[in-house]
Formats: structure tokens, C-alpha cells, sequence
């Protein structure tokens, strides 16, 4: 399985709007770790071509904590975890305000409302979508929401308040789903993504790895998110957090983390690949090499974990030689 390839003909499929097959992708996963430069390297071209040198940053706002009805294996806010998280009902808008205030001192080009649950409540929903349009008033952000399932009015609503972006990750592969959450569906992730996409927000839709997936269901994910042509592609490492059914789950080791990003990178060519909840951990001091596939990541804390300190992020970053991408638009 080892041979060496020649990963710059992978820039060139990329880059001409050619897919990797799926043994291509697997390829990738399954190279041996004294590859991995010339792999960064193969994507850092792809990565150029699109983005320059430029990172984008994003801030997460945990608008509302736990209480959530659905038993999500890895998620420490679900209704079966035994996590010790805070647990609060949805932030009044001068929380939400003083979020992206906060976003901006840290030069976050978008901004994430977040909040725990199944989906939005009528009045969770009133109260996202006045302090978006106070936001979007006083501040230039992009404005990123992650509510849950949405109908598609809820959807509509979001959208006409000034809702750029809209996440809902898909998390697992299809074929995985069913040992990850038995709740709600793949399907059901799927189509709130479209009825997103419908209302004319950026579909945002990724990934956590390291949860018991193979890596042909590595692969899958990839392609599927290449499928639904998601904008931005958070890529999150397991963070095993001990009260959840995945607690006792093994880190990824980073340099398969890197090798995912790429992966990600020559699938997804044009799009943002974000490396997001778990990259301290997983990447520990080689967090800059994801850079090279990556251009976006999360600073700040993610939704129960913390992340590091925010001037690292900016040091790093400038360690690169690379620069911070202030306005998202």
C-alpha cells in the first residue's frame, strides 16, 4: 500500500475539476507519515489557488447549553450525556451583541451562533433573528447560523434577517449514521442543508473524525459534502469528552489529521476547509501544517471544550507568513 505517489498529479486533478476515486482518496489516508509533506505540499497548491495565503478566522457563541433532546454520541449537550456542561436557555440579544463584538477584537471574519437542540423553537428563533439584524447593522461580519433541523420557513426567515451562512454538518458518513445517533436521520441532516441552500444562505456542512468510521467512510464523507457543494467544510477532530457514550474513543493521531485535511482539500478544491473543534488536541504542535490544506479555523473556545489562547492563533499565523483575512464577505 505504501508506494510512493505522485501527489502533484492530485493538485492537477483538483485543480482541473477532476475526483479523485475513491482508491485515490484512500491513498491519501493510507500514505505513510514520511509522506506528508510532499502531500501538504500537493495541497498548499490547491490551497493557493484558491485562497492565497489568506486565513479565515471564526468565532463560535455557545447561544444556547445542553438540554438537548437528541442522543448524538460524541456531543456533550445531548439528553444521554452525563457531562458536566452549563446548561442555559437561549442568550438574550446583548449577549449575542457582545459576542460579535468580542469576534471582532479577535478578527473573526464570520460569526457563529450556535445554539443546542433538535431545532429552533418560535421564540429561539425571534430572539437569533433580532440580534442578527442588530449585528448585521452595526458590525461587517458574516454571520454563520447553526440552529439545528429548520423548516422551510424557519429557513426563509432566517435568510431575509441576514443570515449569511447556515451549518448543519453531516458528522459521520451515511452508512455510519445509525451508531452515531439514532434521533434523527443522515437524510434529515441533508435536507436541512438544502433548505438552506434554497433560501439563498452558504450552505456551511462537515465532519468529525475519529468516530469509529473507516477510512473509505473518510472518503465518503468527502464526497458527499462535495455533493451538496457546502461552501465551508468544518473539519472537527473527536474531542472524547469523559459522560458520553464516546468518551473511551482513541485521539487521531495527527498526522492522519493532516492527511485528512488534504484529502479534504483535493475533493473539495474551492471550498473553506475549516479545521475546527479538536485541533489543539489532535494536532498539538503541528496545528500550523494543517494550514497548508486549511485556510479557516475557529478561534476562541469551541461549544464545551476550550481553545487556546487567541494571540496564538494570530502568532501562527503570522509564523506562516500567512495573513488573517479580515472581512469574510
Amino acid at each position: 500500500m505504501h508506494h510512493r505517489r505522485d501527489w502533484k498529479a492530485f493538485t492537477e486533478k483538483a485543480l482541473n475539476g477532476g475526483l479523485l476515486t475513491v482508491e485515490e482518496g484512500l491513498s491519501v489516508l493510507a500514505a505513510a507519515d514520511d509522506q506528508i509533506l510532499s502531500i501538504l505540499e500537493a495541497a498548499y497548491q490547491v490551497r493557493r489557488h484558491y485562497y492565497g495565503n489568506k486565513v479565515k478566522l471564526n468565532m463560535i457563541i455557545n447561544a444556547k447549553s445542553g438540554l438537548c433532546p437528541e442522543d448524538c454520541g460524541y456531543c456533550s449537550q445531548s439528553v444521554i450525556s452525563q457531562a458536566p456542561v452549563p446548561k442555559y436557555t437561549m442568550l438574550d440579544k446583548e449577549t449575542l451583541l457582545a459576542g460579535a463584538r468580542e469576534a471582532m477584537a479577535r478578527k473573526a471574519g464570520t460569526y457563529c451562533i450556535v445554539a443546542a437542540g433538535r431545532g429552533p423553537t418560535e421564540r429561539e428563533l425571534g430572539q437569533v433573528i433580532e440580534a442578527v439584524k442588530e449585528i448585521r447593522e452595526t458590525t461587517p461580519l458574516k454571520i454563520c447560523a447553526c440552529l439545528g433541523l429548520l423548516g422551510e420557513e424557519q429557513a426563509r426567515r432566517l435568510a431575509e434577517a441576514g443570515v449569511h451562512r447556515y451549518n448543519h454538518n453531516l458528522n459521520t458518513s451515511r452508512s455510519n449514521y445509525g451508531s452515531i445517533t439514532t434521533t434523527h436521520t443522515y437524510e434529515q441532516r441533508v435536507e436541512t442543508v438544502e433548505k438552506a441552500k434554497a433560501q439563498g444562505m452558504s450552505p456551511c456542512s462537515g465532519v468529525i473524525i475519529g468516530m469509529g468510521e473507516s477510512d473509505r467512510e473518510i472518503v465518503e464523507m468527502a464526497y458527499a459534502l462535495r455533493e451538496l457543494d457546502a461552501d465551508s467544510i468544518p473539519v472537527n477532530f473527536l474531542n472524547p469528552i469523559p459522560g458520553t457514550p464516546l468518551a473511551r474513543a482513541e485521539r487521531t493521531p495527527a498526522a492522519k489529521a493532516l492527511k485528512t485535511l488534504a484529502l479534504f482539500r483535493f475533493v473539495c478544491p474551492s471550498k473553506e476547509i475549516r479545521v475546527a473543534g479538536g485541533r489543539e488536541l489532535t494536532l498539538r504542535t503541528l496545528q500550523p501544517l494543517a494550514l497548508y490544506a486549511a485556510n479557516s479555523i475557529f478561534v476562541g473556545d469551541y461549544l464545551t471544550t476550550s481553545g487556546q489562547e487567541i494571540t496564538l492563533d494570530h502568532q501562527m499565523i503570522e509564523d506562516l507568513g500567512f495573513e488573517v483575512e479580515e472581512c469574510a464577505l
